[in-house]
């Protein structure tokens, strides 16, 4: 886990590359790499590459980054993990290449001198790189399917900088900050900043599995190598041709969690584990945290764990840690937990909102857990991110397709449904929440009808928070009710298309981002085996047809058993008290709750005003 920085002069007229801002850029993200720092410069000085080091696979200088090859025509700058590089390396000495180190970096760099970019049909992990081909005098950029790491470009059509964060990139003080009315509408309206937008008109993210070269002549089109939705969509089609036997009859589901379920996971972890630094466990109460827990203890060694939580909650209904010290001793863990009062959240605000790369209103917890994680000397994490979203654990996955189906009269009568909310919002708003004004207008459609539950302000309200013109070019730009149709276009099964947005909206962007910059505030890796690309292709068969695996089905996984307590545990999420703890009072808005923290976020992120 580290932070990239590339910056490519390739326009005939571009200025120079200025070191300083290639400096000033890398060491904005030293919390990403704070075990070193590095830089390369291309022969003419027209292509630059940095690179922050958080030292985690092969920790010797043979690891430093930016890698070049030992004839120098190829150079690397990566971010991440590549959880196969052990297999590849092997494969590639069998073809008779040699390596001077034990780092994944160097697998990248010799597997793309083997196979050029057909190495991403190859990487399973995290990764966001950049590979500079002195043959090709062009800059290869490729980001991870689920869009675990960050890439952010700017490109002003002489000149392309690129970086793991946004702020890095303002941190080189050569990029316009004109707005982007899509980032903001996009904010208001989901509690994160949607891809590939920013703040920033001129700062956009690489598509997630995508692959892009820029050359002397510019960028050029992204290529999809990778599409989640794709993957639904095409074991939808496979179950539909029966291609593949669907076990339907309740006496297979058995061998169904077994062979697949149980293999799948299994090998996730055992890849996610590598390491030459300890790592350890998130462990909370819920079933995916102590699955994790217990199938890292099955692979050997000492397990370690670590809870948070909250002085607030200390012996109330929201108090995961007693069961979470349990699930920890069942299993043998060395254990920490770390106590958070609100007195250190009101302390901690302004480096948390420092730490936020784009505004979002969740990820707090994640911060406070990963402070914990440093505490406890870890430098890697696992997290049990991913389980809601494959395994049906939201309440979207039942609230979404009823109120589609029975609101769909409406979808032909949308003048009726605008009218309906013309009317009632202005009353509703007062005593309820104003999303079932729009029951009638967004309700009767899967998209429209996940644009009302994961919503946090409504599209009708955000004129009322920004400007209305900014308001009305960032919702024309964003066009969420067609991407989102977009995303499940394909897919029949209704459990497989809130699945597929679940993992192509809210946990690529926001809980998967919330990760990376909560993590590395505190150079700490987080590593994800729920969101593995081997682990979707395996067992998204079993997610479009039924019966369907469910989260019980993966928490009996573990040779041994979880818990009793945590297996009867009714899911309530994980609580955090920051909507009490953010504010004393009504904002300007007369708002409370998450919506008022989000409009505090906003504005400590240079919004309104």
């Amino acid at each position: 886990m580290c932070g990239i920085v590339a910056i490519f002069a390739y326009g005939s007229d571009a200025r120079p590359i200025d070191r300083d801002e290639l400096v000033a850029i890398r060491d904005y993200m030293t919390p990403r790499g704070p075990d070193g720092a590095g830089e390369w410069w291309s022969r003419d000085k027209r292509v630059a590459l940095g690179h922050r080091r958080l030292s985690i696979i092969d920790l010797s200088p043979a690891g430093a980054q930016p890698m070049v090859s030992g004839d120098g025509s190829i150079a690397v700058t990566f971010n991440g993990e590549i959880y196969n590089h052990g297999e590849l390396r092997s494969e590639l000495e069998q073809k008779g290449y040699t390596f001077r180190s034990s780092s994944d970096t160097e697998v990248l760099l010799r597997l793309y001198e083997d196979c050029g970019e057909a190495l991403l049909e190859r990487l399973r992990g995290m990764y966001a790189f950049a590979i500079w081909d002195e043959r090709k005098q062009g800059l290869f950029l490729a980001r991870d399917p689920f869009g675990i790491k960050p890439l952010y470009m700017a490109d002003d059509g002489k000149t392309l900088r690129l970086a793991s964060q946004v702020k890095a990139l303002l941190a080189g003080k050569r990029i316009e900050t004109a707005p982007e009315p899509a980032g903001h509408v996009g904010f208001f309206l989901w509690g994160h900043v949607p891809e590939p937008y920013t703040l920033y008109r001129n700062i956009r993210a690489l598509a997630a599995g995508t692959a892009l070269w820029v050359t002397r002549n510019g960028a050029g089109r992204p290529r999809t190598f990778c599409s989640v939705p794709d993957i639904f969509s095409q074991a939808d089609a496979s179950v539909k041709t029966g291609s593949f036997p669907a076990a339907k009859r309740q006496r297979d589901r058995k061998a169904v969690v077994c062979d697949h379920l149980r293999g799948a996971l299994d090998d996730s972890i055992r890849h996610h584990l590598i390491a030459d630094v300890p790592v350890g466990v998130f462990l909370s109460a819920g079933l995916d945290s102590s699955t994790i827990a217990a199938l890292s203890a099955e692979q050997g060694g000492k397990l370690k764990t670590v809870t948070l939580g909250f002085e607030e909650y200390r012996g109330t209904i929201h108090d995961e840690v007693p069961l979470a010290e349990a699930t920890a001793r069942h299993f043998g863990a060395e254990h920490r937990t770390v106590w958070v009062t609100r007195a250190e959240f009101q302390q901690s605000l302004a480096k948390v909102l420092d730490a936020m790369d784009s505004p979002t209103t969740d990820g707090v917890n994640t911060y406070f857990v990963s402070l914990a994680a440093k505490r406890a000397s870890l430098k890697v994490a696992l997290s049990g991110l991913g389980g809601d979203e494959l395994f049906g654990g939201y309440p979207s996955f039942a609230q979404v397709p009823v109120l589609a189906g029975a609101l769909s009269p409406f979808r032909r009568l949308r003048p009726v449904g605008e009218a309906f909310r013309s009317v009632t919002s202005p009353v509703l708003k007062r005593f309820t929440s104003p999303k079932y004004a729009g029951l009638l207008e967004y309700g009767g459609t899967f998209p429209g009808a996940y644009l009302l539950r994961r919503g946090l302000f409504m599209p009708w309200e955000i004129p009322e928070i920004i400007d209305a013109d900014m308001a009305r070019e960032g919702w024309r730009e964003l066009q969420p009710i067609a991407r989102i149709g977009d995303t499940i276009h394909g897919i029949g099964s209704a459990h497989a298309k809130i699945s597929c947005l679940e993992i192509s909206w809210y946990m690529r962007n926001q809980l998967l981002r919330d990760s990376d910059w909560a993590g590395m505030a505190h150079s700490l890796e987080i590593r994800v085996p729920l969101v593995d690309i081997e682990v979707l292709r395996r067992i998204v068969p079993y997610l479009v047809t039924a019966p369907r695996l469910t989260k019980l089905d993966m928490a009996s996984t573990p040779l041994s058993p979880l818990p009793k307590a945590v297996l009867a545990r009714k899911k309530s999420g994980f609580a955090i008290p920051v909507a009490d703890w953010s504010a004393e009072e009504k904002s300007s808005l007369g708002l409370r709750g998450l919506r008022d923290w989000a409009i505090q976020v906003y504005i400590h992120q240079g919004g309104l005003g």
